[in-house]
């Protein structure tokens, strides 16, 4: 049984070397998730910028399901509800990542998908770690589990409709939504066989 303990004031699940060892791969997938999965957020939508940073968010949740589903094996008694909230992650993001890859760019499938991969990610950062942050230590223990959906669902329905706004003035023929290759520079690329 791995026992929780404290390094440098910060509780962790443990001191055993491979605990710590797949917590900093944790750590460092998970603030990498963060960032590109805000910068793939904010960029224009199927520009190099954004797909760049979207691939790169789905490597860093791929990395954090994985060291969580480690992390929870560890101590599955404390955070077994962790992998449940990695496998949902993990699972939406795959969702969304495959939509965008098997059908039109700005698809409510990969918005939705991503958004709530992102959304997953950031509840069980605060579910685990809320109770010991400044100022969220005073919060209830639901809204650690409800805040960041409550948030992220106007924001994620904000995006959907404006992607079926912008598809329907532009019209199918010029659309990003429809999968015009002008707005998609990896399109050849894609369409290689193999891809």
């Amino acid at each position: 049984m791995v026992t929780a303990s404290r390094i440098l004031g910060v509780e962790v699940g443990s001191t055993a070397p491979i605990f710590l060892a797949v917590l900093a791969v944790h750590v460092v997938g998970g603030l990498t998730a963060v960032i590109t999965g805000a910068a793939a957020a904010l960029a224009s939508k199927g520009s190099p910028r954004h797909i760049r940073a979207g691939r790169w968010f789905y490597r860093a949740i791929t990395a954090v399901f994985v060291t969580a589903a480690a992390l929870a094996a560890m101590r599955w008694a404390h955070d077994w509800y962790l992998f449940v909230l990695g496998a949902v992650a993990f699972t939406a993001a795959t969702a969304g990542f495959l939509h965008r890859r098997r059908h039109r760019p700005g698809d409510v499938g990969h918005i939705a998908g991503m958004g709530i991969a992102y959304t997953a990610m950031l509840t069980a950062f605060y579910v685990d770690n809320g109770p010991h942050l400044p100022l969220w230590d005073r919060l209830p223990v639901l809204a650690f589990w409800l805040l960041p959906a409550a948030i992220a669902a106007p924001i994620i329905t904000r995006a959907i409709i404006r992607a079926r706004n912008k598809a329907r003035l532009c019209g199918p023929e010029t659309s990003p939504a429809a999968g015009s290759t002008q707005s998609r520079p990896d399109t050849a690329r894609d369409a290689r066989p193999g891809r």
